[in-house]
């Protein structure tokens, strides 16, 4: 056989051989992998280089020996699937590096780490005291989880008692100037809306490269022409600004009558339209 033709017979096989052994493998070949992955992808590649320039090798056992491979890498994964003994044994287990702000050196021997190394992971979690770390755990993939002291963590909503709308996914309803209809009817928006937010927003559609509605209903657009200063509709603040002065007019209105029924009143339905002002806030904020 010529030698470009052996070539080019043998590299299509070998792709073709090779991508469906990645298929098998899993999305998990194609982001973080294990000790074992690492070895056997470094293996099948160099059997599959060697046999495909190899003009005088055997090419029947060159994909024998990718197929040995492949099967051991899925019988691999799909034993550690099954059991959490054998995934200790090969891919190792989580290994505490640091604990209430103290390195223990012993383990970070174990693992075969240097401070140097230790301290460039903490930086990749913007973290650059050792003190500041409650718990740091390096996981199997080598990775390190990082939990900083309490009183060092980030405040949330919750840890003041505030109430928050959930917030869900957005929708594309225009993409390159075209109206993505299924997007739109699954935001709950006509086109006709549309039509009247863009007309708000002062733009035309052959102008939006790209137009997303969150779970709000807010219409948020990016022009082609970035020089464009496109104003952002504002609907809930001018929906709670008219329920705060609706809730001041009911208090006027109680100060300025001298009935004592209707003062009455009109105190009752303020308080109630504060209440309800106080449950809505948290959607009507920007």
């Amino acid at each position: 056989m010529n030698d470009w033709i052996h070539i080019i017979i043998s590299s299509v096989l070998f792709v073709v051989t090779l991508f469906a052994i990645t298929k098998m493998g899993g999305k998990k070949q194609l982001s973080e992998l294990s000790f074992f992955e690492y070895v056997s992808g470094i293996t099948i590649g160099s059997i599959a280089g060697e046999v495909i320039m190899g003009l005088d090798g055997n090419l029947f056992h060159g994909v024998l020996a990718i197929v040995i491979f492949g099967t051991f890498t899925y019988l691999h994964d799909l034993l550690g699937i099954k059991s959490k003994k054998f995934r200790d044994l090969v891919e190792g287990k989580s290994t505490v590096i640091i604990k209430d702000g103290k390195v223990l050196e012993e383990n970070l021997k174990k693992e075969k780490y240097t401070l140097d190394e230790l301290n460039s992971l903490l930086r990749q979690k913007n973290v650059f005291k050792t003190a500041d770390v409650e718990f740091a755990v390096l996981e199997p993939k080598g990775d390190l989880s990082v939990l900083l002291k309490k009183e060092l963590q980030p405040l949330s909503p919750k840890d003041l008692n505030l109430s928050v709308a959930p917030e869900k996914e957005s929708y594309t309803v225009i993409m390159d100037g075209n109206v993505l209809n299924d997007q739109l009817a699954s935001a709950g928006k006509s086109k006709g809306w549309l039509d009247i937010e863009l007309a708000n927003l002062g733009v035309t559609l052959d102008n939006v490269f790209l137009a997303q509605v969150d779970s709000f209903g807010k219409l948020s657009i990016d022009t082609y022409d970035d020089q464009i200063q496109v104003p952002s509709p504002q609907p809930r603040k001018l929906l709670l600004a008219m329920l705060n002065k609706c809730q001041a007019d009911l208090e006027l209105f109680a100060l300025g009558t001298e009935s004592s029924s209707t003062k009455a009143m009109y105190n009752k339905n303020a308080k109630k339209l504060q209440e309800a002002i106080h449950r809505l806030k948290p959607f009507l904020k920007e």
